[in-house]
């Protein structure tokens, strides 16, 4: 019914991203390795968790890997295939009966369209049907937006530790003052490099994970509605060239063109 899969964007985006920074960076005939600093990336990376943590709890701070793993999958949104699938439940309560739908609501993979149908089957008025659909919708999203919220904190959080560790790089420097100038260049340089990570972790890292997740979130919502329109549609014994222009609406024109020729093999 939908199309699953990896989205490899996260992965070639950063790739570009970051490949681009130090990519100007050899132009300018910067040494790569300069870039490297354990210290400061400790101060960033368990800094901006921290904050997290405090910001949220410990149980949705260790949910960050889940998240980036989340961001890595492919979410559908609306297809010609469940168009299609929702056209031949709305063929088949058209021509059979809605009981008739019965047979085949447990086998539906979609926790949302097994539910609407089994209410659909059990002769739920439209009102209530349409209501209890569109609470679980709100319930769903909102629990989706919450992961996305963790990430675009952390996004806001990364920067400020960066700026955190360019002041304590330079507290050691002003330290110092007095020694090897040569030296003492090498520190300042060091010192910002906490400041870069930060900023870099939150514009190629943080905050783009965060803005994946809210698209997600978006897809799946144009998904479930499609699904509710559809069902609603059936309960109400609609025929199906009615439900058809109806979820239309949900899908480019592509994938317009898409569904016309499942429909005409």
């Amino acid at each position: 019914m939908a199309r699953r899969g990896s989205d490899t964007s996260i992965l070639v985006g950063m790739l570009l991203g970051f490949g681009g920074l130090i990519m100007g960076f050899l132009i300018e005939r910067g040494n790569p390795a300069n870039l490297i600093g354990i210290s400061a990336l400790i101060i960033i990376v368990a800094g901006t968790l921290g904050a997290v943590t405090v910001a949220f709890s410990l149980r949705e701070m260790l949910s960050i890997p889940r998240l980036f793993r989340q961001a890595l999958q492919r979410v559908p949104g609306p297809s010609p295939q469940l168009a299609q699938q929702l056209l031949e439940f709305a063929e088949k309560a058209r021509r059979d009966g809605i009981l008739s739908l019965e047979d085949t609501v447990e086998d539906l993979e979609d926790e949302m369209l097994r539910k609407g149908l089994r209410l659909v089957v059990d002769g739920t008025e439209s009102e209530i049907l349409v209501e209890v659909l569109e609470n679980d919708l709100s319930i769903i999203e909102q629990r989706q937006l919450e992961g996305s919220e963790i990430i675009e904190a952390a996004g806001g959080f990364s920067p400020t530790m960066g700026i955190i560790g360019t002041v304590m790089g330079l507290v050691l420097v002003l330290g110092r003052l007095g020694g090897d100038v040569n030296e003492l260049g090498h520190s300042i340089a060091t010192a910002f490099i906490a400041t870069l990570y930060g900023i870099s972790f939150a514009n190629l890292i943080w905050l783009p994970v965060a803005n994946k997740l809210k698209n997600q979130v978006r897809q799946m919502k144009l998904e479930k509605q499609m699904i509710i329109v559809g069902i609603r549609s059936i309960q109400q014994g609609e025929s199906p060239a009615l439900v058809k222009e109806k979820i239309e609406g949900f899908l480019e024109e592509r994938e317009k063109k898409e569904l016309d020729a499942q429909r005409s093999e």
